[in-house]
């Protein structure tokens, strides 16, 4: 670890605490802590389900119902079946009350107040200049989030992820997409020892994936490497790049390949600047333009 950029990390944390209130006791003087303010926000006219809550903020299961039953017993929020906000009813939901509605505007009022007092004492220049710089913290902040691990093909987040792969090259493909004319990935590819399928998922909901199958007598096999519209941007493509390099490299292969088409201009070019260099084609794929390969450092 470098220290420096610890210290760095560490010294901008305390700094933004303080300066939003994260340490009062009473957030923007409401009389409760930033934790069940925060909460009461994410909850929202239109409410939300227990389970999503925990997800999107990444709480304990035990400490959000510990905020929820506070904000139960100051009248600002009822729990019960998630049919009241169009969920399932077997699924909990947090609903506002009146009192939590009127709360909650409260609370969006002082934040915007909050706001307005960090940038007020900046000239026009310097306001442009940190929001901006926010901005650039956010996006990374939120790369940062993103989680990338083993996943087993049949789990129904790594199906929606292949789905969302299969409708993404269908619109930019020529010819479109149809899976009966490509080479096919069996699940059994991709599970240990043969393979693997890598999901990755901000506050729990998949964003992205990609999978390796590891050839016996033959270079590893780079598939399905899939980014949401939401993360692009945020290099999550080349974190997946380097984790299924990195998963075939551990395991003993010393070579990884890739095909792919003409059209994903920006995967073309990834490849490239991660060191792969173009071969003849080692396969038939119906769909492919390009033939990629590397070596891997043991």
């Amino acid at each position: 670890m470098n220290s420096d950029l610890i210290a760095a990390a560490r010294r901008f944390n305390r700094t933004v605490t303080q300066r939003i209130g994260a340490l009062d006791d009473e957030y923007m003087a409401r009389g409760r802590p930033l934790a069940q303010a925060r909460l009461l926000w994410e909850i929202g006219p239109g409410g939300a389900e227990v389970a999503a809550l925990r997800a999107r903020l990444g709480l304990d299961s035990g400490y959000l119902s510990r905020l929820l039953r506070t904000l139960e017993s100051d009248g600002l929020v009822t729990v019960g079946p998630a049919d009241q906000v169009g969920g399932d009813a077997r699924v909990r939901a947090a609903v506002l009350t009146d009192a939590g509605r009127a709360e909650w505007t409260e609370l969006d009022k002082r934040s915007d107040e909050l706001a307005w007092s960090i940038l007020e004492p900046l000239s026009e220049q310097r306001r442009e200049r940190l929001v901006a710089a926010m901005a650039e913290v956010e996006r990374l902040l939120i790369a940062s989030m993103v989680v990338i691990e083993p996943c087993p093909p049949g789990d129904p987040r790594a199906r929606a992820c292949v789905r969302a792969y299969a409708r993404d090259i269908a619109r930019r493909f020529d010819d479109g997409f149809d899976p009966a004319l490509s080479n096919p990935v069996h699940d059994e590819e991709l599970v240990p020892p043969a393979g693997v399928f890598l999901l990755a998922t901000l506050n729990a909901e998949p964003v992205g994936c990609g999978a390796v199958k590891l050839h016996r007598d033959a270079p590893a096999e780079i598939k399905r490497v899939w980014v949401a519209d939401s993360v692009r941007g945020l290099g999550i493509g080349r974190r997946m790049l380097n984790e299924l390099e990195r998963y075939a490299a551990e395991r003993g292969w010393a070579a990884i390949r890739l095909d792919t088409n003409g059209n994903l201009t920006e995967a073309i070019a990834m490849y490239r600047s991660a060191g792969y260099r173009e071969i003849e084609p080692y396969n038939t794929e119906h769909y492919a333009h390009h033939w990629f390969e590397k070596h891997l450092a043991p």
